[in-house]
């Protein structure tokens, strides 16, 4: 039987999961964008924004390049404080 996994490290280890997926989305502009936003903010968040920060890596790389240069807007359910936090980033401003 294996040991159950503290709730820590379950976020630990679902905060690397995310990061790897939001430095390797396929667009290159988008994963430049995400990759740092999650390197930025990632270590911080909480579960529930963890899930929300999981359902905008749902959308599709066109999608949320879109929203962020604000030439669209999300749909609603994705307008949240991670999305707040996503769309005032600059990734020249932060420290790689």
């Amino acid at each position: 039987m294996r040991p159950m996994q503290s709730t820590t490290d379950a976020l630990a280890v679902r905060r690397k999961r995310l990061l790897f997926r939001s430095w390797h989305r396929g667009m290159k502009e988008v994963d430049l964008i995400l990759g740092r936003f999650a390197e930025r903010y990632l270590r911080d968040f909480e579960a529930g924004q963890l899930d929300r920060y999981e359902a905008l890596l749902e959308a599709r790389d066109g999608d949320l390049y879109a929203w962020y240069a604000g030439t669209g807007e999300p749909p609603e359910e994705l307008r949240t404080d991670v999305w707040q936090l996503l769309k005032a980033f600059r990734v020249h401003e932060a420290q790689a």
